[in-house]
């Protein structure tokens, strides 16, 4: 795992100070004050609740960042509904007993408007009661996910399986081939993506060799690679995350899997987790997502949203999809659009707006939420890692439908 998802809490705490002029107001707990001190109406208040420490700390402050970035921007046009808006940061710590107790200072003590945040399905399942229904509060969900989140008030703007794999199986099963391997962590996210994944795999004439499930803290991945390289698996489609993703692609790679023509696939891998590994131990490694840092090469838009995030928030902390920094983006913009439809910000109108609300413009193209389903059609893109940085080699024809709900 890299150092860079070791930051400690006190660094970070201390950039995030230094970077907004954020308050602290509790242990885990910041306040970005609205920026008119003589504002005729109170602010509306948003509460972000994210990793700012634990395993995946380098995707939760990227998440941080993006909502900072966002909500300085709405601020510098005026805010919204005449109103200045007010940033409440928790940190939820990849720990679910955490989070639960600091999310519940967002709605009891903070009295947001919304909340956004979380980053793994298990984080989502263990804060969405505090918020939804036992606050009363609108939640968004920007994370890449296993899909049927179907709760009421909760809407999702990351990617879906059916826009990870409809398109990027069937690429693999020509690109790599028709062996495929699961190995995945122990929690919701691969198991049942892995349901929707071998459907398709089968459906494309694929096959599923093996299927299986690991703590989340494994490191040692032997008898598994043993497996893979017995077996003759063509692809590796995995669903291991960090701390374990980075010895388990380092065993592959020293076990031979790549230089014997194997393929690794990954559909949260971004710009953050190129660099667990070194370059040679993932190449050729392929990924589905909803933006890429190359893209902004032909996209004027997606180049200046980078190089705000870049000029705000210089480090090792990057606006990757599969950290949910673009569905963070996505979801702040959308509710946005809703909270300005509805002229009020009142759950019930607010969701109501947001039910149908669309965005032009956007991380890797505009975004639409599809009536009735609270989940967002986007631009899905395929790319490769060479030589550590990512080429795009696919992309959808127009915004991709979640099949959802």
């Amino acid at each position: 795992m890299s150092d860079r998802s070791q930051l400690s809490r006190r660094r970070f705490l201390s950039n995030l100070a230094f970077a907004s002029g954020a308050v602290a107001t509790g242990v885990g707990s910041w306040v970005i004050p609205a920026p008119w001190a003589n504002a005729a109406e109170a602010p509306i208040k948003v509460g972000i609740a994210t990793d700012l420490t634990g395993p995946i700390a380098y995707a939760g402050n990227a998440d941080a960042n993006v909502a900072k970035m966002v909500i300085k921007e709405i601020n510098a046009g005026g805010g919204l509904l005449g109103r200045p808006l007010e940033l409440f940061v928790e940190d939820t710590a990849s720990n679910e007993s955490v989070a639960v107790g600091n999310v519940r200072k967002l709605i009891q003590r903070d009295k947001v408007d919304m909340v956004l945040g979380g980053i793994t399905s298990s984080m989502r399942n263990a804060i969405k009661d505090p918020i939804v229904a036992r606050g009363k509060t609108l939640y968004i969900y920007p994370q890449l996910y296993e899909g049927k989140e179907c709760t009421p008030y909760l809407f999702c703007t990351g990617p879906t399986p059916a826009q990870q794999c409809d398109e990027f199986i069937p690429w693999l099963i020509k690109n790599g081939g028709k062996k495929f391997a699961l190995p995945s962590a122990n929690y919701v996210w691969p198991h049942t993506l892995n349901v929707y994944a071998r459907k398709v795999i089968e459906a494309n004439g694929g096959e599923v060799v093996f299927e299986e499930y690991y703590p989340l803290d494994q490191v040692d991945f032997s008898s598994t690679v043993n497996r893979i390289i017995s077996n003759k698996v063509d692809v590796v489609f995995n669903t291991v995350i960090p701390p374990g993703v980075g010895p388990f692609f380092k065993q592959l790679y020293e076990a031979g899997f790549l230089k014997n023509g194997g393929r690794l696939a990954c559909v949260y891998y971004d710009e953050n987790t190129l660099n667990i590994n070194q370059a040679a131990e993932i190449e050729g490694l392929a990924s589905c997502l909803d933006y890429f840092k190359v893209l902004t090469k032909e996209n004027p838009f997606d180049a200046k949203i980078q190089a705000a995030y870049e000029k705000d928030f210089p480090g090792n902390f990057l606006f990757a999809a599969g950290s949910a920094a673009t569905g963070t983006y996505r979801g702040l913009k959308l509710w946005e659009a809703a909270v300005k439809e509805a002229g009020k910000v009142d759950r019930d109108s607010v969701a109501a707006a947001l039910d149908h609300a669309k965005i032009a413009e956007g991380p890797g193209g505009p975004a639409e939420m599809v009536p009735g389903k609270r989940h967002c059609k986007m631009k899905m893109y395929t790319a490769v890692a060479k030589g550590g940085n990512y080429e795009i080699v696919g992309r959808s024809d127009g915004l991709v439908d979640p099949k959802e709900c």
